[in-house]
């Protein structure tokens, strides 16, 4: 049995008094782990530094729920400089939380941190009508709730509903804008006739003209 390896010693220049020695299977399991936290760190920056590559990242990016669109988008386009976004769908379609949420084939709108705004194509059901969904936020700290503006009030519900992309099934347009649901909300007209009268966007025709915010204002 040959002779052990003599230990190695760490000097210090500044303390040339003073050293410490070191086993030689100690300065190699050091060694290593120094590898280790190296190569840890540098995963860890380029995890980082990626782009986010789906919809469902810019959201996570912004504070916001990935459960806010339905799963499978993968057509999107996003300007970091406006925070401008579009999301392509297959087809229109709707998804179930505590009531009733419609996905157009286009969604836009702005993202900056904890909200949306700016936003067209997503409409919230409450009872018999469809309310079209201007902007979403979530509180900073978080209390646990997310807002949908729907232009009357801003409708809360659960954070935790949104934790994942929901199922989204496939509506008709008529689902969204069917002559029952124009009619069973209809006030009185604003004009005397119809030759006065301005044009109607579907959010009128069901229900979300200026004397029928005032109807549901003072029942809510």
């Amino acid at each position: 049995m040959g002779p052990s390896p003599s230990p190695k010693s760490i000097t210090f220049p500044h303390f040339p008094a003073f050293s410490l020695t070191f086993p030689h299977f100690l300065t190699h399991s050091l060694f290593v782990l120094l590898l280790l936290l190296i190569s840890a760190a540098l995963s860890f920056a380029a995890t980082s530094s990626s782009p986010p590559s789906t919809i469902y990242d810019y959201l996570k990016l912004h504070g916001l729920p990935i459960g806010l669109f339905p799963k499978g988008i993968t057509e999107f386009s996003h300007d970091p400089s406006t925070g401008c976004f579009e999301v392509l769908l297959n087809q229109p379609c709707n998804a179930k939380f505590e009531n009733q949420v419609h996905y157009d084939f286009n969604v836009s709108g702005t993202l900056s941190f904890s909200q949306i705004g700016n936003l067209s194509g997503v409409s919230a059901q409450e009872l018999f009508l469809w309310f079209p969904v201007k902007g979403i936020r979530v509180d900073v700290p978080s209390s646990g709730l997310i807002y949908f503006d729907v232009g009357v009030v801003d409708k809360q519900f659960s954070l935790s509903l949104f934790e994942s992309p929901p199922d989204c099934t496939a509506a008709e347009p008529s689902d969204l804008a069917s002559d029952d649901a124009a009619t069973a909300f209809d006030p009185k007209p604003l004009f005397a006739d119809d030759s006065q009268s301005p044009p109607q966007n579907k959010y009128q025709k069901l229900g979300y003209g200026v004397g029928q915010r005032s109807v549901l204002r003072a029942t809510s």
